[in-house]
């Protein structure tokens, strides 16, 4: 007996971890019922790999599925389809394709997730299903024969004909059907044996048949497949299709979770793994996996398979060379690399351009270095030009940047990738002795100078940043920072954390949002047993000069927050100065405002 299901596309995240996003499951989910409307077009979600990306889709499928009443005409139908890294043929894709739409056609109008399984549900029983049971529309009437005549390869072209198929029953039926597509740069991969890309511009145009897209790779979507940014050059031998999808999609940007976000995702992974997990290192954890979903729960898993604590910096460090140097994170890297490489065919000068990018010092990289080190470490004369086009091409897979405008390159924005890198091009293309190498890697880490002194402080810096996330556009009672009047917050470009203004010891600023002709600034002292000072306040009063002369704001909000609170002479001080300020159970309170989760007792 088959067990019953609350999804129709199986998550990859347990409930337990899943964190945040919801604000991109909330959209998806409203724009794809907007399609009802016809007041929603093609979207696609773009983010570098492992953001979490494929996890939103399967979510927002899966609630579509359940969430509506499925013989209802006016219902939204959601088709999952993942683009597979290689094609058989033409037809090999166009059967699949359509026998996909098909099945979760019938499974949705049926509310049946087993008929989107080969296994319980054949193709014979497919056909059976439909004509006896589903209610028949004029547009899918015909939807059997015309997968049985692609099997029979009676088709003139059956990839352009399988594309437009979801649409003709939607146009025909005027009903709607949304199609997330996973994967999709696959349909543009770098051996270019197979291109769909120009057959689905009709396909997308579609408001009865919104196509939803995302994928792993970055580059190739933004650039080629959706016209987003500069051209890519083009090699002759690649032959690649002047096709693209330019202005048929909106765009949905997803970037790293906020550090609040990733340390609630350090906490849950480490409770579902049974790792020992100190409150204090949670967000040292985030900062170090850059907010990287995947790299968070690698780190975790790590130490609780290691049966490893994480109580210090030192803790983290030894963890992250284990995993960056054999763990989860260096198969997971290993093979995303080796399957781009083996995606562009060229093992050699790819190999090593790739690895001496990574180690040059600085962000630009420098193709002349990387033409002298080819002859001097594997005595490879190579052109600029040669260099400069294998660098092309690794950008496609987003392991180096390409500034089209520019015309030059630079390191992608993963400290975690950068450093396995290094470790990788040792073992992997300089062929030292792989013991040895992570032997060294690890030394190394274990010895890295300690990047956070005042864990409990950055903790609340943490909190505080995500408050005003979560406040933007609110308006924040005013007792909560002991001000008469209530506090409005601005929309905010941005929200830094540990902002350098300068070089020099005390030049960095804990907290720094901008709002352009709106600034604000904040400090956050965890000392117990000891009030913020004066000259606590004055420090702070110095970098917001800094910030003041630099962006010149109409308005500038200054907030000191200090777990003892402050001596009755600072507050004259800072009321002098119009300083806001907040103790520990102000900022529980705005963490209760905001719905966040309250500052963790430590």
């Amino acid at each position: 007996m088959t067990m019953k299901t609350n999804w129709a596309v199986k998550p990859s995240v347990p409930e337990e971890i899943y964190t945040d996003r919801q604000e991109f499951l909330d959209d998806l989910y409203q724009t794809a019922l907007k399609a009802r409307t016809r007041r929603a077009g093609s979207t696609v979600l773009l983010g570098q790999r492992r953001m979490g990306k494929t996890e939103i889709f399967k979510r927002v499928v899966n609630r579509l599925f359940f969430e509506q009443v499925s013989l209802d005409p006016k219902a939204v139908v959601p088709v999952y389809y993942s683009f597979p890294d290689t094609f058989e043929n033409r037809w090999d894709f166009a059967a699949k394709y359509v026998e996909n739409f098909i099945r979760w056609y019938v499974a949705f109008r049926l509310r049946s997730p087993k008929i989107l399984s080969e296994k319980e549900v054949t193709r014979d029983h497919l056909k059976e299903i439909i004509h006896n049971k589903l209610p028949m529309t004029k547009g899918f009437k015909n939807a059997f024969e015309f997968f049985e005549s692609i099997l029979a390869q009676e088709v003139t072209i059956p990839e352009q004909s399988a594309l437009s198929h979801p649409r003709h029953v939607s146009d025909s039926d005027d009903s709607t059907i949304v199609m997330f597509l996973d994967e999709f740069q696959n349909t543009r991969l770098p051996q270019y044996k197979f291109d769909v890309v120009g057959y689905m511009q009709e396909a997308v145009e579609s408001l009865t048949c919104p196509h939803f897209i995302t994928g792993s790779t970055m580059s190739i979507l933004g650039r080629e497949i959706l016209g987003r940014g500069f051209e890519v050059k083009v090699f002759a031998e690649q032959k690649l299709l002047p096709r693209k999808l330019f202005g048929r999609f909106e765009s949905y940007p997803i970037g790293p979770l906020t550090d609040y976000w990733a340390t609630e995702l350090v906490r849950r992974t480490s409770k579902f793994y049974q790792a020992n997990l100190s409150e204090e290192l949670a967000p040292v954890v985030a900062k170090r996996c850059g907010g990287n979903p995947f790299y968070i729960t690698a780190v975790t898993k790590q130490a609780a398979k290691l049966d490893q604590s994480l109580a210090n910096e030192d803790d983290l460090n030894t963890i992250l060379a284990v995993d960056l140097s054999s763990g989860f994170i260096w198969g997971e890297l290993s093979d995303q690399i080796t399957r781009w490489l083996e995606r562009i065919n060229e093992y050699g000068i790819t190999k090593w351009v790739l690895y001496l990018s990574a180690i040059q010092n600085g962000d630009k990289i420098d193709l002349k270095q990387i033409q002298q080190a080819l002859l001097e470490k594997d005595f490879q004369t190579v052109s600029l030009e040669k260099i400069r086009e294998v660098l092309i091409k690794l950008s496609r897979g987003d392991l180096v940047d390409y500034l089209e405008l520019g015309g030059w390159f630079r390191k992608v924005k993963d400290p975690i990738l950068l450093e396995f890198l290094q470790v990788w091009g040792r073992i992997e293309v300089e062929g030292q002795d792989e013991a040895t190498v992570r032997e060294d890697f690890e030394y190394k880490y274990k010895k890295i100078k300690k990047q956070i002194s005042d864990l409990k402080g950055y903790l609340a810096e943490v909190y505080m940043a995500q408050i005003l996330h979560n406040a933007q556009r609110q308006t924040l009672p005013g007792h909560f920072f002991h001000q008469d009047d209530d506090i409005k917050v601005p929309r905010f470009h941005y929200v830094r954390l540990r902002e350098r203004l300068g070089s020099g010891t005390g030049a960095e600023i804990d907290i720094h949002a901008g709002a352009g002709s709106e600034q604000w600034v904040a400090e956050s002292k965890w000392q117990q047993n000891h009030k913020a000072s004066i000259s606590d306040i004055r420090k702070l009063l110095d970098k917001a000069e800094v910030v003041k002369q630099d962006r010149e704001p109409e308005l500038m909000r200054i907030l000191f927050f200090s777990y003892e609170g402050f001596a009755e002479k600072v507050l004259d001080f800072m009321s002098e100065h119009g300083v806001l300020w907040s103790t520990k159970d102000d900022l529980d309170g705005l963490l209760d405002y905001v719905k966040l989760r309250r500052l963790p007792k430590l």
